[in-house]
């Protein structure tokens, strides 16, 4: 029986390790490469002494599906990692710059904690791309998309507006507005900071479900007394600079209004049937309250406000996390330096 050799095992090409960033903490065993199947003899009774070429290695592996039911969805996964938002992991996913375990991940994928992820230094050369752009809003825009009319706050970013004042040293170009987005929004009738980001991590880091940053505002208000005035979220409220004859009280309500009810705007009252996390809520002279929050629900302070008998009738926010407003003229804009973080 003449003797066949067996060719020798050619393991999967594997992407070049500096142009991926692993997010495994744990080595992973490795795995034994496929050997290929000399031809059976019965099926092949003539064949050649020679050597059975090797298998042909594609260069890209085939997309991967990793099945785990209790697993955690990938873009997830990246997302709690803080390398990115789940929007912008679909698109590196879509990009085919994500592998688990070697392969290239598709979309909808679950891992575990003993699955091995990497990325691509491409999307991380994306990242380094984005802008992240700190409005001052003036009354009448909108945050997000066009509504009933009103402008969208993005139409305010192009040179002429750029604060001449930015010390970032960058220029700006069309494609800055591409996908930016704002995070954390600001009522039509309010004013000051607005951050819009083209960075998913920024958004994150500042409406995330896990987000800690404080915001902080400054809220002129009149004492209405008597009881609250119950309005559903997607109620708009009277503007906020008019002020008629039902506000029995518009200078120094800090004399009449009353003591429990700042406790309560402090820590006590509830929204859409959900208890608020505590906020800081102090004067800061007597028609103006200073409010610290490290969450925003929809209009939240003035449905707090109307909890209390108080009418908000201006507000301005003025920090978000470490990032401050400062002196950014009304309608112009600046971009978030390099180095400076919220």
């Amino acid at each position: 029986m003449p003797f066949r050799s067996r060719p020798p095992a050619t393991p999967p090409e594997q992407p070049a390790a500096s142009r991926r960033l692993s997010l495994h903490r744990p080595a992973a065993p490795a795995l034994p490469p496929d050997r290929p199947v000399p031809p059976s003899p019965a099926a092949s009774p003539g064949a050649r002494r020679e050597a059975a070429p090797p298998p042909r290695v594609q260069r890209v592996a085939p997309p991967v599906a990793v099945s785990a039911p209790a697993g955690t969805r990938l873009n997830k996964r990246l997302a709690e990692l803080g390398l990115c938002s789940r929007r912008e992991a679909d698109d590196w996913i879509a990009h085919g710059w994500v592998y688990v375990n070697g392969e290239v991940a598709e979309m909808g994928v679950k891992v575990t904690p003993q699955d091995r992820v990497t990325v691509e230094r491409a999307a991380q050369r994306q990242q380094d791309s984005q802008v992240t752009i700190l409005l001052n809003k003036p009354i009448g825009y909108v945050s997000g998309q066009a509504e009933d009319g009103h402008t969208p706050a993005v139409m305010l970013i192009n040179p002429r507006t750029h604060w001449q004042g930015d010390a970032s040293g960058l220029r700006f170009t069309p494609p800055h507005l591409r996908g930016l987005a704002p995070a954390g929004r600001l009522d039509i009738d309010s004013v000051g900071l607005l951050v819009l980001t083209q960075d998913g991590r920024v958004a994150r880091q500042l409406i995330g479900e896990d987000s800690t940053l404080d915001k902080e505002y400054l809220v002129r208000v009149v004492y209405e007394g008597g009881a609250p005035v119950a309005r559903h979220p997607d109620e708009r409220s009277a503007p906020l600079q008019e002020i008629d004859d039902r506000d029995p009280v518009s200078t120094n309500v800090q004399a009449v209004f009353p003591r429990e009810g700042l406790e309560r705007l402090r820590h006590g009252l509830s929204l859409d049937g959900q208890p608020l996390k505590p906020a800081k809520v102090e004067w800061q002279n007597p028609e103006q309250l200073r409010f610290v929050l490290v969450e925003g629900k929809k209009r939240q302070i003035r449905r707090m406000c109307e909890q209390v008998g108080l009418k908000v009738v201006g507000l301005k926010r003025i920090r978000m996390g470490r990032v401050l407003l400062g002196n950014l003229p009304v309608g112009q804009w600046r971009f978030l330096a390099p180095g400076e973080q919220f």
